[in-house]
């Protein structure tokens, strides 16, 4: 039997949009089928960005707290933003 798959949306903004593919940085966002227990880190693999980099991570405009971000599955349609830290002067 077929592992259940679900459909999320990834952006990856400031320097991070960099790890999209060419065709989606404009945008950046990827339309992404994933498995059903998909977390945080099988979303961002296939594009090689750095956990560490992930900064601020929303899930449907809701802030995901860093604890809760190894374990968090997401539902299908799921958007999830991710931004790099931000260095100000």
């Amino acid at each position: 039997m077929a592992e259940a798959s679900i459909r999320v949306t990834l952006k990856l903004y400031a320097s991070l949009g960099k790890y999209l593919p060419e065709a989606n940085r404009r945008s950046n966002q990827i339309a992404l089928e994933v498995p059903a227990t998909s977390v945080m880190t099988d979303l961002i693999a296939p594009f090689a960005v750095p956990p560490a980099a992930c900064f601020l991570v929303l899930v449907n405009g809701v802030f995901l707290p860093p604890g809760q971000r190894p374990t968090a599955v997401f539902a299908d349609g799921d958007v999830v933003a991710i931004w790099p830290p931000v260095a100000g002067g």
